[in-house]
């Protein structure tokens, strides 16, 4: 590389140059100091196939202040360039990308317009990640930019689409690509971002391929990769749990096998809890626990006894028979399909109460994170089915009657699926505030009331506690329907689920039935068809605030987040503070009446 000074009637800006378009560029910024002092920094140029004529690979914005300052009746004189070697245009183009790297970062677009340069001129991600500094995995999340369509690319480059909604994009089909596109480019439609994109792409929660405890080069089903996440994850979630539990049923023969006494797997609705387990060896007794999360993840514990079960030992009261492990009363779709129906109903009725809303949101305030990480509860299960009930259930239809009655107030588009995290406003936050303090205490309490509603945790003790609170009579909310029946399978729990409804001697009667039988006989009883007996408002006993079992098996979700409650609740009774006096906390007579109506 020499330095030259060359006249600016030699110079046009090279086809390699990052920067070059038929517009011209922004000077305004480095006009006045070319005006005075000149160019200072060289061009950088390359021969274009004449002997006297150059073209520039970076330096254009300084090359056009230069030629306008000439227009204006200044200097003409030539610039200082720095002159590459002839012909090389993977070169070029690198020289032109790394000088505006320095200078000022461009967008993801821009890199990705030069990166795919390079790459048809014969560079290898490789090579660029070493040319540039970058690590391989983020030369590859910008050259999958080219799996979009140009017009989401563009609107990328405009900042119109955040980084989340684009990563999710790179991994759509054309034709999936496609009908977002047209959701995007309709005023009157709503188009999914960031999480919700995800799901409405792939139909729902994803589980990460890192939680596979199978060999993956076993696994028939299929996997989305993701450049922008450290693996992929299940493009099926049945199939990824069907071997998952396969691989975790060998995982505890394997611990049998390896003398273990016993070996239990604790469902998606519970957790490990290390405080009730106390760490013992195998020789002692101690069993191996394997945690399941609703994510996938599998973590093995081994070597614990109950904590119950350590004092026994200790004081020498145990009987020497180990526990046997025995089947939950209902199964982990169960247990989603009831906790998205009871969900539904407190939520309803949460909305419609936005004082205890207030002091909801107080304790999640205090109690989350220094920033609170707000996320809207989904309404919906892996299997479509269950989705389906909650989607079409009454406790949803009225709350969607809240939800688009504050929409309507916030100036939100009607059809937008939550409030939170629902709507990006012109101005942000900032925005949202100003248009909150023109409308009256009592609108504001409403808002906050479907609000907090949205960000309930489904299963949570705070739905037991809330649903006593509130008086939810679930039978307003539901009555059994398809997905109700298709998610119960245990006999026992079929002959007490029609001792409910029928009376014990159609139960005994009935009893070794085949459970279709069992069930259609259930389903007579709540309509009143061939010949039943109508039972009106009829529960399952999961469903009720509080529930209970009908089984002494336990993995009933509901029953155990309710036991939780009813201890939290009756030792904050024998703790209870002095209450504030009734006309600090007493709502307004008029507010009353507005959030009544």
């Amino acid at each position: 590389m020499q330095l030259e000074n060359i006249d600016l009637t030699k110079l046009s800006v090279s086809p390699a140059n990052m920067r070059n378009a038929k517009k011209p560029p922004d000077i305004s910024d480095i006009l006045p100091s070319v005006r005075v002092r000149g160019v200072l920094v060289p061009l950088l140029v390359r021969p274009n196939g004449s002997a006297d004529t150059f073209e520039i690979v970076a330096g254009r914005r300084r090359y056009h202040a230069a030629t306008t300052v000439a227009e204006e009746g200044g200097s003409d004189g030539p610039l200082p360039c720095a002159i590459l070697e002839e012909g090389d245009d993977a070169a070029a183009l690198e020289a032109s990308l790394i000088e505006n790297l320095v200078r000022e970062n461009p967008d993801e677009v821009t890199q990705w317009e030069q990166f795919t340069q390079l790459v048809k001129k014969g560079r290898k991600a490789a090579e660029i990640a070493d040319t540039f500094g970058m690590d391989e995995k983020t030369v590859g999340r910008i050259l999958a930019l080219g799996n979009l369509l140009p017009p989401i690319r563009k609107a990328y480059g405009r900042e119109e689409i955040d980084a989340a909604t684009v990563r999710h994009l790179t991994l759509a089909s054309k034709a999936q690509q496609k009908s977002w596109l047209a959701l995007f480019k309709d005023e009157e439609a709503y188009a999914p971002r960031g999480g919700q994109l995800k799901a409405w792409l792939f139909g729902g929660a994803s589980i990460s391929v890192s939680a596979a405890i199978f060999d993956m080069a076993d696994f028939k089903g299929q996997t989305i990769s993701d450049l922008f996440a450290e693996d992929g994850y299940f493009a099926d979630a049945d199939q990824f749990w069907e071997a998952q539990t396969a691989a975790i049923e060998a995982k505890k023969a394997e611990y049998l096998e390896n003398g273990w006494s016993d070996v239990q797997i604790i469902p998606q609705d519970s957790y490990f809890q290390t405080w009730d387990h106390e760490k013992t060896t195998k020789r002692k007794g101690g069993r191996v626990y394997i945690d399941v999360s609703a994510k996938g993840e599998v973590t093995f514990h081994e070597g614990y006894l109950t904590a119950k079960e350590a004092r026994a030992r200790e004081t020498g009261q145990t009987s020497g028979a180990t526990e046997k492990p025995v089947r939950p009363e209902i199964t982990g779709p169960m247990t989603e399909y009831i906790n998205l129906h009871r969900h539904a109903a407190v939520r309803c009725e949460l909305a419609a109460s936005p004082y205890v809303a207030l002091r909801v949101m107080v304790a999640h305030a205090i109690c989350g994170s220094p920033l609170w990480n707000v996320k809207v509860q989904e309404q919906r299960s892996r299997k479509e089915a269950v989705t389906e009930s909650i989607e079409t259930s009454v406790a949803e239809a009225r709350f969607d009657e809240s939800r688009r009655a504050v929409l309507a107030v916030l100036g939100f588009d009607a059809d937008e699926p939550t409030v939170t995290l629902g709507h990006e406003t012109r101005n942000g936050m900032s925005g949202l505030l100003l248009r909150l303090l023109d409308v009256p205490d009592s609108v504001v309490m409403e808002i906050l009331g479907v609000v907090m509603a949205e960000t309930l945790a489904a299963g949570s003790d705070l739905v037991e506690i809330l649903g006593v609170h509130l008086d939810v009579e679930m039978a307003d909310y539901w009555t059994a329907d398809a997905a109700f029946f298709d998610l119960v399978r245990d006999r026992e729990v079929l002959t007490a689920l029609l001792t409910d409804v029928g009376g014990a001697s159609i139960a005994a009667a009935n009893a070794s039935e085949k459970t279709k039988t069992v069930k259609g006989i259930i389903s007579d009883h709540l309509t009143g068809e061939n010949g039943r007996e109508k039972q009106e408002n009829w529960l399952p006993r999961w469903m009720a605030f509080p529930p209970s079992a009908y089984t002494e098996r336990g993995g009933v979700g509901t029953v155990s987040a309710a036991e939780r409650a009813k201890w939290m609740m009756e030792d904050d009774e024998s703790s209870e503070p002095e209450p504030l006096d009734a006309a600090e906390t007493a709502p307004e007579k008029d507010e009353e009446e507005r959030i009544a109506a």
